[in-house]
């Protein structure tokens, strides 16, 4: 009888969804890490960034691929408005700090206006609970250099001054442009208040 509930309370626990990511409340991780902006590499820190105000942490599989080019174009061309609120934002993949420094500095892309860390091994990523999946090999980005790194799940943060995530934006459904206008709203909210 015993194993029969427990084979039936294990089936039911592989049934549920499971919750990936960090939920508005959490305690968001604090992260250093190399980072690039406009093309010059540098040493962010999060816990440096929140002395200035909220901060817009925003995951993304690969740089110059095309719904991350879009997003970054998106975040760089919004970013006085994302400042008018007293914002700052990051994004953060598992690209190297060499390719990230092209993108960063790129005019198409991140303009030369946002930082991009880097999560080469994934550790910001995990620590945020953002799922990662394996690249495939062969594959290329917009420029026809081989990515050669995992993907992280395109997820965005506001992370209030204390701390805690004050929204989660992203999922299935949401495009890169309204990954970007769903967190400026969650910055405004949070100036307004």
């Amino acid at each position: 009888m015993k194993k029969l509930l427990l084979a039936g309370l294990a089936s039911v626990a592989v049934a549920l969804p499971v919750v990936a990511a960090l939920q508005k409340g959490d305690t968001a991780p604090m992260f250093s890490a190399k980072a690039s902006l406009a093309g010059k590499e540098f040493n962010y820190s999060l816990a440096d960034a929140l002395k200035q105000g909220p901060v817009v942490v925003y995951f993304y599989p690969s740089a110059f691929t095309q719904g991350c080019n879009i997003q970054a174009h998106t975040f760089a061309e919004n970013m006085d408005a994302f400042k008018a609120a007293k914002a700052s934002v990051v994004g953060v993949s598992l690209d190297s700090i060499a390719r990230l420094n092209d993108f960063s500095a790129d005019p198409a892309y991140c303009a030369g206006k946002l930082p991009v860390a880097s999560d080469a091994d994934g550790a910001i990523a995990k620590s945020y609970q953002v799922s990662v999946r394996e690249g495939r090999a062969g594959m290329q980005d917009s420029r026809g250099v081989a990515i050669d790194h995992g993907f992280a799940e395109r997820l965005t943060f506001v992370v209030k001054q204390d701390g805690k995530v004050a929204a989660l934006v992203g999922g299935q459904g949401v495009t890169p442009e309204q990954n970007v206008e769903q967190a400026l709203q969650a910055v405004k909210d949070l100036a307004a208040k």
